[in-house]
């Protein structure tokens, strides 16, 4: 097996929106009801919605042997960067997908921001432990309105990390970036099908928010 985490492009769009309707109703219907799960698809799962984090490179993809099994999608909120998706499909969970869309993730947006942030629906254990798993911390929690949960919002710090040669201090990698990420990041978490296990960490279900 052959996982790959690179940029997604425009001709990844259906296999993109794919991974979300396949993995919605699962994750969100026992926490939301179906009318949410429809209300999200329909509006942040189609063409128009996806194109422009496609075209400004704000979306991952993950593959196994060639074929996409994952995504994830930031964007800016309020001057920070979220991370508003990332989702893999239930017969890829558990074989570290997750893990390195998020530690590629992680690396991108230390370039340019000093924090993370992501949201989940209260009840989601899974994406809970998941992203504690990866040193995000709990911030606030904000209603989710008559028969929805709370959101729950968590933030990570990001710090370019730095090593000494020859009494220099200089940059890491970014190779030796996403080992140093996070100390346990180099194993694998789940997805709402899936048992969570920390130390076999493959994917949450992200933010339940617009990838804007």
């Amino acid at each position: 097996m052959t996982l790959v985490v690179r940029p997604g492009v425009l001709d990844d769009m259906g296999a993109v929106l794919d991974v979300g309707h396949r993995t919605w109703p699962a994750t969100y219907g026992p926490l939301a009801g179906p009318d949410y799960v429809s209300m999200g698809l329909a509006k942040w799962w189609t063409a128009d919605a996806t194109t422009p984090a496609l075209r400004a490179g704000r979306v991952l993809v993950a593959e196994v042997d060639g074929e996409v099994v994952g995504m994830s999608a930031t964007g800016p909120l309020d001057g920070r960067l979220v991370l508003w998706k990332l989702y893999v499909l239930p017969q890829a969970q558990g074989d570290g997908a997750g893990g390195a869309l998020l530690r590629a993730v992680l690396v991108s947006a230390a370039e340019r921001y000093d924090e993370i942030r992501v949201a989940y629906l209260d009840g989601n254990g899974h994406a809970a432990s998941f992203y504690r798993h990866h040193g995000f911390v709990e911030i606030e929690r904000e209603s989710g309105g008559t028969g929805i949960p709370d959101q729950v919002w968590m933030t990570r710090a990001l710090v370019q990390p730095t090593f000494v040669t020859s009494g220099a201090v200089q940059p890491v990698s970014p190779q030796h970036q996403s080992d140093l990420q996070h100390p346990h990041d180099l194993q694998h978490p789940h997805d709402p099908e899936h048992q969570h296990d920390p130390e076999n960490d493959d994917s949450p279900h992200a933010s339940e928010e617009d990838p804007r």
